[in-house]
């Protein structure tokens, strides 16, 4: 052991706070202040103390003390290892560590073997001056204490991000890449334009048909600091899990974690991850279910359609072929109408060009048929396809039009906003009654306690009013749908709609336009296709409202009132 001089210890202080002991570090210093206090007490302890000499102190700050995988005190046992020091000296015991089942094992049998003084100021504990009763009995206890301050300590903390989380506060060390925390809250997110810029940009390359892996490699031929070097750049202590090079590259993976991340809906998506205890700091990710996600708390950066458009589209089968930076105009949207199995591209030569190369030709074919002929071909040719679309679309978005114009006039028309407002009331007072009967079902237990009526008649009220809950909630269900189909305003203004009508008169399809438009399309034999068109429910909700109007109308005409008859 360093020095050989009878008497004399040379002793390492140990210093240790964590994030959660509310006493870190202040703008401008290095260290927390208590640190420094440690540091002073440790001093001063020593002063009188003439057979202590103090080495090189070992600092963890910001560490937890509920486990020993600290870098200083991994340092510090490798220094008593060494024969460096032959003594440790702590604030307390709850500075050392607060796990009571290591830290006694530390103090009463590992130091001891290793010939290691150890002495905690604060608590009056000296392993020189040899064990008391006293000690025997309060160190064990002490220890005890510290550990259970953890425990509650980490109870408390967790509850209260809880309670934030489901505020919608933002709580992650680190803001999402294209946001920045707000200078004023920071415990709300706002855009940082040019980190938003490039997410938006692989938003609209994943919709024009570029890959994951063609996004990654754009990015980083054009020098765009990847979302882990771009927060280095900005001063942040980042450190990240999925860095493995010297400088962290764009990768697949980030652009698959951006186009997923729903926090550029303007959503915070929190909860993703948990431990089991604060002892033990295995990660475990969390079902999708059980996270918690609070809508509009922030600057969206990502429409909800383009979003939930590219969700769509990466759940499809979009493989690129060899050398092609972009997938086909209908990749991963085509599928068999009789089987349902997915149409898989061809091509087939005819003919040469002018420069006398064959010419080649795409179509699309059941892949059921190609693989096992469990099904006919259902072949179609992709330019024959590509018109029909485009036929289909165009139709479709003349007729949203004359539809949106239907709704603009119901929207105005008195009698519709009289029967908006009398299924309202009705709803209202569908709710009371529901209420009412339940408090009477409720009741009904203490009548029966308190004898007003004896057990036959429980249950036979019990039924009764069991059953009329029922046929409430039947109507109150009826009612609502009444109530949807008369939200005109949501309706008319719906984004779905205007996500039609901008692409007015085209003359030409492009992989976006598709995706945004067009949910899937069924093929049949003989060139027959089936064209399911996105918001599909939208629509048809539409339409109902538009019968209702038709309805009202004809019922004015002939003077008729709600139930047909004369007025």
């Amino acid at each position: 052991m360093r020095g050989n001089s009878e008497g004399v210890f040379y002793a390492t202080p140990y210093y240790r706070i964590s994030n959660d002991d509310g006493d870190l570090a202040v703008s401008g210093k290095g260290e927390s202040n208590s640190i420094s206090n440690q540091r002073s007490l440790i001093e001063d302890y020593v002063k009188d103390k003439p057979e202590i000499i103090l080495c090189e102190e070992r600092v963890d700050d910001g560490f937890s003390g509920v486990d020993f995988e600290r870098p200083a005190f991994k340092q510090m046992m490798e220094d008593v290892k060494a024969r460096k020091t032959n003594c440790i000296i702590v604030k307390d015991l709850s500075r050392f560590g607060r796990n009571y089942i290591e830290v006694g094992r530390f103090i009463q049998k590992i130091f001891p073997y290793l010939g290691v003084r150890f002495i905690a100021v604060n608590d009056n504990y000296d392993s020189a001056k040899g064990n008391n009763v006293e000690d025997s009995i309060m160190l064990p206890f002490k220890n005890l204490m510290n550990d259970s301050y953890s425990r509650d300590l980490s109870v408390k903390v967790r509850s209260q991000f809880e309670i934030k989380r489901k505020r919608g506060e933002f709580i992650g060390s680190f803001a999402v890449y294209g946001y920045k925390k707000n200078p004023e809250n920071k415990n709300q997110l706002v855009v940082d334009e040019y980190a938003a810029a490039v997410v938006r940009d692989i938003f609209k390359w994943r919709l024009s048909g570029m890959s994951n892996e063609k996004i990654a490699e754009r990015l980083n031929e054009q020098g765009v600091l990847s979302p882990a070097e771009y927060k280095r750049s900005l001063g942040l202590r980042y450190q990240s899990g999925f860095h493995v090079e010297k400088q962290a590259m764009w990768s697949p993976v980030a652009i698959g974690r951006i186009l997923s991340n729903q926090t550029y809906l303007g959503w915070v998506v929190q909860g993703k991850r948990t431990t089991p205890n604060h002892k033990v700091k295995k990660v475990i990710e969390k079902n999708p279910d059980e996270w918690v996600i609070v809508r509009d708390m922030h600057e969206a950066i990502i429409t909800e359609e383009d979003f939930q458009t590219v969700q769509n589209l990466m759940k499809m089968d979009t493989r690129i072929s060899p050398g092609k930076a972009r997938v086909y105009l209908f990749s991963g949207m085509l599928e068999c109408g009789d089987c349902r199995a997915a149409m898989v591209r061809k091509l087939v030569s005819a003919g040469k060009d002018s420069e006398g190369k064959p010419r080649k030709y795409p179509y699309y074919v059941c892949s059921g048929y190609k693989k096992d002929k469990c099904c006919t071909s259902h072949m179609i040719r992709e330019g024959e396809l590509e018109k029909v679309v485009l036929i289909a679309l165009n139709n479709h978005i003349s007729a949203l039009i004359n539809l949106k114009q239907v709704l603009t006039i119901l929207e105005n028309t008195p009698h519709f906003r009289q029967e908006t407002k009398k299924l309202d009331i009705q709803m209202l007072k569908m709710n009371e009654e529901i209420v009412r009967v339940q408090n009477l079902k409720v009741s009904l237990y203490e009548d029966l306690t308190d004898g007003v009526i004896d057990k036959e008649e429980y249950f036979e009220l019990k039924q009764i009013y069991t059953k009329q809950i029922g046929e409430l909630e039947k109507k109150k269900a009826r009612l609502k749908e009444e109530q949807e189909l008369c939200k005109i305003e949501n309706i008319r203004k719906n984004e779905w709609m205007e996500s039609f009508l901008q692409y007015q008169n085209l003359h030409s399809l492009s992989r976006d336009i598709v995706l945004k438009l067009v949910e899937k399309i069924k093929v049949f034999e003989k060139g027959r296709i089936k064209i399911v068109f996105r918001f599909q429910y939208d629509y048809e909700m539409a339409l109902q409202t538009a019968a209702i109007y038709q309805e009202y109308q004809n019922r004015e005409c002939k003077g008729e009132d709600q139930d047909g008859q004369k007025k």
